[in-house]
């Protein structure tokens, strides 16, 4: 049975969560707050999208648009600690080194320490992610990443709904673990998610192969998911936001460029 909290708990909970930013200096959100901060994912998106896009639009017409991504980049990881980044290296270790067997990749995804899949893996995702925002015209990517990071936030936060909590709150990195999402906390999350959309489907187009493609993505980690360990983990969820993201910006260049 979900606890209702209040909003302002819940409002800094998420971003206490999701940036390193000194939230916490504010408003300090009881614990059980912290278990709704999925529903407020995309929100901080807004927060880590807006400087992102301002980071490489407005840095464009100071330094080379190649700079100004590589500046991009760099503020989005310290605003957020590279949480993502790091989910994404923990998971391609545990999935990548840890085979069939559910527990070794769990056990791969908790080690604090990173092993050659994952530096190949990040490596590998951050040429990509540099590549894709310097080949269209700073004022459409800008927009892109508006619009990308909130969206493939909320559409991640479909996992909690798909599937179970992989490992116990006891055993969890944060020891947490996310409450199922209401028909209320819902609505919220596709409000949060397609409002910064409509700038780039407005000024640019947005055609439906660009979502179609991430969806794909989702649905085939969903799948790896649910067979090797039954579940998802923060590392996951991680994960697939990154690799998401990712494949809607390689596929709306390429049908752009």
């Amino acid at each position: 049975m979900n606890i209702r909290l209040p909003w302002r708990d819940r409002l800094f909970a998420a971003f206490i969560f999701f940036t390193r930013l000194p939230f916490w200096r504010i408003h300090q959100p009881r614990k059980e707050a912290y278990e709704t901060v999925v529903e407020l994912w995309p929100l901080t998106g807004w927060l880590t999208a807006g400087c992102m896009a301002a980071t490489l639009y407005f840095g464009s017409f100071v330094v080379p648009t190649a700079l100004a991504a590589m500046a991009a980049i760099i503020v989005r990881i310290l605003i957020t600690g590279a949480l993502h980044e790091d989910g994404l290296a923990d998971f391609i270790d545990g999935f990548g080194g840890g085979g069939t067997d559910r527990k070794r990749i769990l056990d791969i995804m908790k080690d604090s320490r990173i092993g050659t899949y994952g530096v190949v893996g990040l490596v590998l995702y951050f040429m990509l992610l540099h590549q894709s925002l310097t080949i269209l015209p700073p004022r459409i990517t800008a927009l892109m990443i508006l619009a990308a990071d909130p969206f493939f936030k909320m559409m991640t936060a479909q996992l909690i709904q798909m599937m179970p909590y992989a490992r116990t709150a006891e055993t969890a990195k944060g020891q947490v673990v996310y409450r199922k999402i209401s028909i209320k906390a819902g609505l919220l999350l596709l409000i949060q998610g397609t409002l910064p959309a409509i700038g780039l489907w407005y000024f640019a187009g947005l055609p439906y192969l660009g979502i179609a493609m991430p969806a794909l993505v989702f649905y085939l980690l969903y799948l790896l998911m649910h067979r090797r360990i039954n579940g998802y983990t923060g590392d996951c969820c991680g994960a697939v936001f990154l690799l998401t993201e990712l494949t809607f910006y390689l596929t709306y260049i390429t049908l752009n460029s």
